[in-house]
């Protein structure tokens, strides 16, 4: 709503009009919009005249902003959350590193165990209590089955080897970059951390005593969400698919020390997003997105709740 317009005051004893802001400042130039008296430091040239940081603001609160084919606000600077994330995970690995490497005890922290872990002189085993362990002389680490619920998120984050770190990011900032683009930085954001939340889930309810560590999980929800995104715009999805299909071929071939569930959770959790923000009737967009992003959030919820119960009975 624009502010009245404004009797310029005067200054005492001279009958000079001052700025609205500054009322030593002597001043002949008045906003286009409002009329207030403003000074040279307050005012800002528009298309007509000049104007003042009150109207200003509001025009620019008025102009509607960009959105993409999905409801997203069309970023200025595409690409900014993806490279973010890199930051973020580079600078865990690089932590990582500094305090031990594969013997950190931010491994232990940070990576997803179900049960607990307790680290022995002559290695470790799952399932055991606190006191139980201590008493052998031995580290306790939470699972997520003792409270330990923020593994399911920060293992997203958590690399070791070079090797590991390399691919995920690489596959990151090949795919991460396009897809804010297209979805807008909160969409894309709220993609990337609930796919990777959906593959700790499945690793979670399915694997038994294991840990579990990196982004991939996050990065095959990327690529489940951009196969169905490419296939509702009618573009040429064969090199995804080809992609995803290579990807689960060496999940396959590497079962034995690479967690399929993380990458088929984390696919599928991508998949159900990406079809939620593709598909959502454009009248009532915002909220049949919000709205399911949150119903996936409650089922990832209610299959984590469940699996806890399964293994404290």
């Amino acid at each position: 709503m624009t502010t009245p317009p404004a009797t310029p005051q005067p200054v005492p004893g001279t009958g000079v009009p001052t700025c609205y802001r500054h009322r030593d400042r002597e001043t002949y130039i008045s906003c286009q919009r409002c009329g207030r008296p403003i000074c040279p430091d307050c005012m800002t040239e528009a298309a007509v005249g000049f104007q003042c940081p009150e109207c200003v603001a509001e025009g620019r609160r008025s102009i509607a902003q960009a959105r993409t084919s999905f409801g997203g606000v069309i970023p200025s600077r595409p690409g900014v959350v993806s490279l973010t994330l890199i930051g973020l995970n580079l600078l865990v690995f690089a932590l990582v590193q500094a305090t031990g490497g594969a013997a950190s005890l931010l491994v232990d922290r940070l990576s997803l165990h179900a049960e607990s872990l307790c680290g022995l002189s002559r290695g470790f085993f799952y399932g055991a209590s606190e006191a139980g362990c201590v008493g052998r002389g031995g580290t306790f680490v939470p699972g997520v089955a003792d409270g330990a619920v923020w593994q399911m998120l920060t293992s997203v984050f958590l690399h070791v080897s070079v090797l590991h770190i390399a691919f995920n990011m690489f596959a990151l900032y090949a795919l991460g970059p396009q897809l804010e683009q297209v979805l807008g930085r909160w969409r894309f954001l709220t993609l990337y951390l609930l796919s990777g939340l959906a593959g700790s889930v499945l690793v979670y309810a399915t694997a038994g005593p294991s840990t579990t560590l990196g982004a991939s999980g996050a990065i095959f929800g990327l690529m489940g969400a951009l196969l169905v995104i490419a296939y509702k715009v009618r573009g040429d999805y064969r090199s995804i698919l080809f992609w995803i299909g290579l990807n689960f071929v060496i999940t396959l071939v590497g079962a034995g020390y690479i967690s399929w569930q993380a990458h088929l959770g984390g696919f599928l959790g991508g998949a159900a997003l990406g079809a939620l923000l593709a598909y959502a009737p454009r009248e009532r967009r915002t909220l049949v997105q919000v709205g399911g992003f949150v119903a996936v959030g409650v089922v990832l919820v209610a299959i984590t709740a469940l699996r806890t119960l399964s293994l404290q009975v």
